[in-house]
């Protein structure tokens, strides 16, 4: 929506009990995917898989936070999806660093383990996105958890397509290469998210300041038309 649209209708805030349980249920896959992914990144010594691990992990955290703000103030919802926003961006710098100095260190990752496990976080990640599709369009804390969850399915694919380089090539560049690809992403999302933060931030800041004359209902973050459960 047009940061302009003062009169345009307030967007969904995640106040649906089947919001909450699709982002339960996401929390804890993510989670379970950490804690088999990253163990499975120093075993096939893939520096892709051990990214997506990180993702995962990220997703875990800010995902419990998205869900402990439902409910709170639209700053408060607008702030916390800013924090996530820039602990995406911090990742993805860091997965890149790494990536660089691997390209100086590089050892041949295991293509059957990148691949195995790779296609179980893709079919983690698609679940995700299948469980959170239909509450895509929201406020900045809604929709970055949507756009982590179709980042990291995306990332998958790559991973799985990595494997398959390194099957092929017998070498490491294409695990490299993805996980180059995969901080890219992560520095991408993290725009997104900081930029419909920031909108969220100047249309709560406009309600504190603005006149109180019964239609300001956006300084109370809730909507009356969440989608059905």
């Amino acid at each position: 929506m047009g940061a302009n649209c003062c009169s345009a209708e307030v967007k969904f805030d995640g106040m649906s009990p089947a919001y909450r349980r699709a982002l339960i249920a996401v929390i804890a896959i993510n989670a379970v995917m950490f804690a088999v992914e990253m163990p499975s990144g120093f075993i096939g010594n893939s520096h892709a898989l051990k990214a997506d691990a990180l993702d995962f992990a990220a997703d875990t955290a800010t995902y419990l936070i998205s869900l402990l703000v439902i409910g709170k103030s639209l700053k408060v919802r607008a702030t916390a999806a800013l924090a996530k926003g820039i602990s995406m961006g911090l990742m993805g710098i860091g997965v890149l660093v790494a990536t660089v100095w691997s390209v100086f260190v590089t050892h041949e990752p295991v293509a059957p383990v990148m691949g195995s496990v790779g296609l179980a976080a893709l079919v983690a990640n698609v679940a995700s996105v299948l469980l959170l599709i239909r509450f895509k369009d929201g406020d900045s804390n809604v929709r970055s958890v949507w756009l982590c969850s179709r980042n990291d399915a995306i990332g998958n694919l790559a991973v799985i397509l990595a494997a398959s380089g390194v099957w092929a090539t017998g070498t490491g560049w294409p695990d490299l290469i993805v996980a180059g690809l995969m901080a890219s992403l992560f520095l991408s999302g993290s725009v997104a998210v900081v930029r419909h933060a920031r909108e969220d931030m100047a249309t709560a800041r406009r309600a504190a300041e603005g006149p109180h004359d019964g239609h300001n209902h956006e300084s109370h973050g809730h909507r009356h038309g969440s989608p059905a459960e």
